[in-house]
């Protein structure tokens, strides 16, 4: 699953990194999302999946799902 990132949207409040790790994590100079790596296998997927659900600012999305207008100007970066 390819996974998007928009550090602009960013707040830094790391549940991302926290349901799961192997995929984001926090830049230690700014505490925004760092994009590790693409869920690959079904628990990753799912991990993804509650990440992005659980995202208070909407900073990160699947590439499955439609952009939303709000991203469309900002810095999204996928792996």
């Amino acid at each position: 699953m390819e996974l998007i990132v928009n550090r602009e949207r960013c707040i830094g409040a790391g549940m991302c990194a926290l349901m799961a790790p192997a995929l984001f994590d926090q830049a230690a100079d700014d505490g925004l999302v760092i994009l590790r790596a693409e869920a690959r296998t079904p628990q990753q997927q799912a991990d993804a999946r509650e990440a992005v659900a659980a995202c208070p600012s909407g900073a990160i999305r699947s590439a499955e799902e439609p952009a939303r207008a709000s991203d469309c100007a900002g810095d999204g970066e996928a792996v």
